[in-house]
């Protein structure tokens, strides 16, 4: 008999539904019958429909904006099942809110990623599997198990099957030096060489460009990133990636924020497709003619299962 269960249970909050039906199928399970409410007053109220009592469960929950509703969300019914004996609780959240604020920046700044990981922890979650985290230290916040899966494999299988046997016609760029990592594990799963754009930031949500670092001249560019917010650096490290004479510009990353003016600017920019993951949902208003959004609930479920029969989730990094 498995230590931490009689059986698996996949929940959804109200933030990621469609990406729990799916991941829901990927297994063959039905859905854990649930319902998330808002009182007039604005509280969240969370009833569990399903007995939980000894059952491994997984809340699927990006906590994308609205952020602080959702993590509430997320927080309250991981609560209610720890009250109704579930014997192992992992929270699934796609996107990780929070997590660009992972250090002091100033004097008598709060590092609210580690806020919200032990309130994760104090709601009585027993795991994390998260995706791209922004920092990766963040995993070292939680006093609980933390599996960080990648959005790289499933971005660089995507293009790998577009580019075939033309590698020596692209080059993945970083868009600054801290996705240099991030683009170099890309380059090598595409076989493409890495260039990288270096930039320097004037004041808060400003970025200038100032040099690219390699060779983009007559090249399609791949540019690859974590999260596309405000758009900004994507943005100026295409229009530099062009004015050095590259012939295209995709884009690549796992989480399509897109806050203030980044549909906008997109819009204006010189990049030819955007690509990105559904670990936050997209609304209609946010979806461009050419952005593609590929599904991440395949690698998730996988994930799930191998937690849940206490396999190793490195593998699925290869």
């Amino acid at each position: 008999m498995s230590f931490h269960g009689k059986d698996i249970k996949i929940f959804s909050a109200s933030a990621s539904p469609k990406t729990a039906e799916q991941i829901a199928q990927c297994l063959g399970l039905p859905m854990g019958k649930s319902e998330v409410n808002t009182f007039s007053d604005g509280e969240i109220s969370v009833s569990i429909y399903d007995s939980v009592r000894g059952s491994d469960c997984f809340i699927v929950q990006s906590t994308c904006a609205p952020v602080n509703h959702n993590l509430m969300e997320l927080l309250i019914m991981t609560d209610a099942m720890k009250r109704a004996s579930a014997a192992r609780i992992t929270a699934v959240i796609p996107y990780f809110g929070y997590a660009r604020q992972d250090r002091k920046a100033k004097a008598h700044d709060p590092i609210t990623a580690k806020l919200v990981a032990d309130l994760i922890t104090a709601a009585g979650a027993n795991r994390v599997l998260t995706m791209d985290l922004h920092a990766a230290q963040i995993q070292g916040f939680f006093n609980i198990p933390v599996d960080h899966l990648l959005g790289v494999p499933v971005l660089a299988s995507h293009i790998k099957s577009r580019i075939a046997d033309h590698e020596d016609e692209y080059v993945v760029v970083s868009p600054d030096l801290g996705s240099v990592t991030r683009a170099r594990n890309f380059a090598e799963r595409v076989g493409c060489p890495l260039a990288i754009v270096d930039k320097r930031r004037q004041k808060a949500n400003v970025c200038e460009v100032m040099n690219i670092i390699g060779n983009v001249k007559d090249k399609k560019v791949i540019l690859v990133d974590d999260m596309i917010d405000t758009a900004g650096t994507l943005c100026n490290a295409a229009k530099a990636i062009m004015d050095n004479g590259a012939k295209q510009v995709t884009a690549c990353a796992t989480h399509a924020v897109l806050s203030g003016p980044a549909m906008d600017r997109i819009k204006a920019s010189p990049i030819k497709e955007v690509l990105v993951l559904d670990t936050i949902p997209l609304a209609e208003s946010k979806m461009l003619p050419n952005m593609t959004v590929l599904p991440v609930a395949p690698l998730f479920a996988e994930a799930i299962e191998r937690i849940y029969q206490d396999k190793p989730v490195s593998p699925l990094f290869r």
